[in-house]
C-alpha cells in the first residue's frame, strides 16, 4: 500500500467491459456510486488486520479495486464463471503479483481463505446464509444488506423488528448500521433500500454451553413470538428438542415466564437455554 491517493477504475467502464448489464431475477445490482464504495473499506474498525480482506460476490470488480488498495492482499469469491474470469483479466497484474485470488463458486459451499476481515455487497437472496458462515468466524466485517435485513439485524429487544436474526447476530459482534443506501447507487436498481452493516466480533457476555441448542431454542421461541415465554416453551418443545418442557417451565422465574420472546435481550436467551439443557434431556429437534 502506498501513501498516494489512488485512482480507481470506473464502475460503468467495468461494467461495459465486462460485457454485463445486471439481472435483478439472479440477484445482480451492481453498485456504481462511486463515493459509496470509497466509503466502504473505510468503516472497518480502525485496528482492523487488512492483510488478507474477503470479498463475497466481487461482479465487476469496483469494489474489488478499492480493496486492493486497502489491503495487502484480497480474496474475491464470484459465482458467475464469466464474471469470475473477468476478475482475473481485469486485475491480472494482481493476480500474477500474489495480491489477488478469484475463487469461482458459491460463497455457502467454497472453502473459504484464512482472511482478517471482509468487506462485501452481499447478494441479497443469500444475505442470511453468508452473514452466519462469516460471524462464527470472528473477524472484523463491513457488509451490505437489504435495509430491512439489516435493521433485523441490529434491533433492540422490545422493537418490531428485534427477533432472532437480533439475538443470533449480537451473539457473535457488536452490530451497528454505518450507512443506508438508495437505490439509486446500484444498476440496476433493487426495488428496496440497502444498509451497511459494520460487524466488531466479541466474546458474548453470557455463557452458552451448547450453541447448537441456544439457537434452536431462540428460533424455536420466536416462532410464538407473540405468546409468553411459558406458552412459547410448551408449544415448541417439538422444534428446541426438549423432552419435558413442562419441568423446564418449572425451573424459569415467573417474571420471565410472563414475558414475552420479543421482550428478552441475547443474555436472558442465554440463560434460559442453560436452564434448559439443565431441566430436560435434549433431543436434536427439528
Amino acid at each position: 500500500m502506498t501513501d498516494a491517493t489512488p485512482e480507481f477504475r470506473d464502475p460503468d467502464d467495468l461494467r461495459r467491459r465486462a460485457g454485463v448489464r445486471g439481472d435483478p431475477d439472479r440477484d445482480q445490482h451492481f453498485l456504481v456510486d462511486d463515493r459509496v464504495l470509497d466509503r466502504l473499506p473505510s468503516y472497518l474498525p480502525d485496528d482492523a488486520d487488512r492483510s488478507h480482506l474477503l470479498e463475497i460476490g466481487g461482479g465487476t470488480g469496483a469494489l474489488t479495486d478499492r480493496l486492493l488498495a486497502a489491503g495487502d492482499r484480497v480474496t474475491v469469491v464470484e459465482r458467475d464463471r464469466d464474471l469470475a474470469a473477468f476478475l482475473r483479466e481485469e486485475f491480472s497484474d494482481a493476480v500474477d503479483a500474489g495480491r489477488l485470488d478469484v475463487v469461482t463458486g458459491d460463497a455457502l459451499d467454497v472453502d473459504l481463505p484464512e482472511f482478517t476481515a471482509s468487506v462485501s455487497n452481499l447478494p441479497y437472496g443469500v444475505s442470511s446464509g453468508i452473514a452466519f458462515r462469516l460471524l462464527p468466524l470472528g473477524r472484523p466485517l463491513v457488509l451490505m444488506f437489504q435495509a430491512e435485513f439489516a435493521d433485523r439485524m441490529v434491533a433492540d429487544p422490545d422493537t418490531s423488528e428485534y427477533g432472532r436474526l437480533s439475538v443470533s447476530a449480537q451473539h457473535y459482534a457488536d452490530v451497528e448500521i454505518v450507512e443506508r443506501i438508495p437505490p439509486e447507487a446500484f444498476d440496476p436498481q433493487p426495488r428496496v433500500d440497502s444498509a451497511v452493516v459494520r460487524c466488531v466480533p466479541r466474546e458474548p457476555d453470557y455463557e452458552v454451553d451448547d450453541e447448537a441448542f441456544f439457537f434452536r431454542f431462540v428460533k424455536a421461541l420466536f416462532t410464538q413470538r407473540r405468546k409468553t415465554v411459558r406458552n412459547a416453551i410448551r408449544n415448541t418443545a417439538h422444534i428446541s428438542g426438549l423432552a419435558d418442557a413442562d419441568a423446564v417451565v418449572a425451573a424459569i422465574d415467573e417474571d420471565i415466564l410472563a414475558k414475552r420472546p420479543g421482550e428478552l435481550p441475547p443474555a436472558s436467551f442465554a440463560a434460559l437455554a442453560q436452564v434448559a439443557r439443565g431441566a430436560s434431556e435434549i433431543g436434536p429437534g427439528q
